[in-house]
């Protein structure tokens, strides 16, 4: 498996108890397990909810800040069920509609060169996560909204801060007071951008969602929920993905050879990069009833960690699953989820790495690995890079 991923294999021998995530959990590491369980009713993400407020009972927070922050995730449709959660999401999925993404294309690209060229300025080796990966899915996303021309810097620091509260499995008290804080900051911001509605964001996502709301099919808070949701995740998937695909692809510089003599392959490419390193690891679920998985019965109220990361790497799914190989055929992973809950920006994301790869290979394609190693968040749900240094070679076309 890449380096520095989680110990947990590809599932052999079911579920197995853990006491690593939130006071103990059944841990399921199969394909055919996780993408089950994805799709059962029975594995409840409002029950999850319990997981992510399990940081929020430290002395140091304000009750206001508590009641504040519970009542935005709560009404976020990652964390919602059945008719309330497929409420919110047809409110939210408009913006996703395969057309409405092609024509996003256009900006996408252009931010990713003008990224590239503030690179090409500077001489020398470059950090990819920082110059790169990190800015361009916010952008998007900020675009995606309508709100091009007003992005707060903070949009990626408070996306971090809620990151490293939801993947932690025992939040402590300074991820708990960072991320209420992000939360609280994005709430303002949002609730301001709804107000303003004028120019380019009367065309985006978000004034779509402040007519839902007008209209009374979904709540104020509801509203800011879903704002603060689709950035939150829209940015931390699609950075994680390019970090991992590129250091995948330049430590394997015969598949990154192969790419860019093929460069027709790259949808394919973008999801094996998926596959074999996956940007979120795992998921929560709380069982309503009680659930038997082979051998072993899992609990009414009971936790499950979902583990995707591990899904993607089952030998009886993929052959020799630890290879990275970006002509690989051999069906779906399951990076984006599986089910109700299947990532609504999922074609969004493969969109935004098929164009930035793209972009990459045309500017540098004598790219290689710095000497630096690479350095990886301490996050056990999203794998995600902290530094990636790249020496971006020569461009024979510049």
């Amino acid at each position: 498996m890449p380096d520095g991923s989680t110990a947990v294999r590809g599932g052999i021998c079911g579920p197995q108890w853990s006491e690593a995530y939130c006071g103990g959990a059944w841990v399921l590491t199969g394909y055919d397990e996780v993408m089950a369980a994805l799709r059962d009713p029975r594995f409840s993400v409002r029950r999850a909810a319990r997981w992510i407020n399990s940081g929020l009972s430290g002395a140091q927070a304000s009750p206001c800040a508590q009641l504040k922050f519970k009542r935005v995730f709560a009404r976020s449709l990652l964390f919602l069920d059945g008719r309330a959660h497929r409420r919110l999401r047809g409110v939210v999925q408009v913006g996703f509609k395969p057309t409405d993404l092609q024509g996003q294309a256009p900006a996408i690209a252009a931010i990713a060169d003008r990224l590239i060229a503030r690179i090409d300025a500077h001489a020398g080796e470059f950090d990819f996560v920082q110059a790169f990966a990190r800015p361009l899915p916010a952008l998007v996303i900020a675009n995606l909204l309508g709100l091009a021309e007003r992005v707060p810097a903070e949009f990626i620091d408070w996306s971090a801060d809620i990151a490293a509260f939801i993947g932690s499995p025992t939040p402590d008290a300074r991820q708990t007071l960072a991320a209420q804080q992000a939360l609280a900051d994005m709430c303002d911001f949002f609730a301001q951008a709804m107000a303003c509605n004028d120019g380019a964001a009367a065309q985006g996502l978000l004034a779509r969602i402040a007519l839902a709301r007008e209209a009374q099919r979904i709540s104020g808070v509801e509203a800011l929920a879903q704002c603060c949701t689709l950035l939150f995740a829209g940015y931390e998937t699609t950075r994680n993905l390019l970090g991992n695909g590129l250091l995948a692809l330049l430590r394997h510089p015969g598949q990154w050879a192969a790419l860019k003599a093929a460069p027709q392959g790259l949808r394919g490419a973008v999801r094996e990069m998926l596959r074999y390193d996956s940007p979120v690891q795992y998921t929560g679920r709380r069982l309503l009833a009680d659930v038997q998985i082979g051998a072993k019965r899992l609990r009414r109220g009971d936790l499950a960690i979902l583990h995707i990361g591990a899904a993607n790497h089952d030998p009886r799914r993929f052959s020799d699953p630890d290879r990275f190989d970006i002509a690989r055929d051999e069906g779906s992973h399951l990076s984006f989820g599986h089910g109700p809950h299947v990532c609504l920006g999922a074609a969004l994301t493969q969109l935004e790495a098929e164009i930035a790869f793209a972009a990459l290979m045309r500017a540098m394609p004598g790219a290689a690995l710095a000497s630096a190693p690479a350095v990886w968040q301490r996050n056990g749900a999203y794998r995600a890079l902290e530094h990636l240094i790249v020496q971006p070679g020569s461009n024979p076309h510049a």
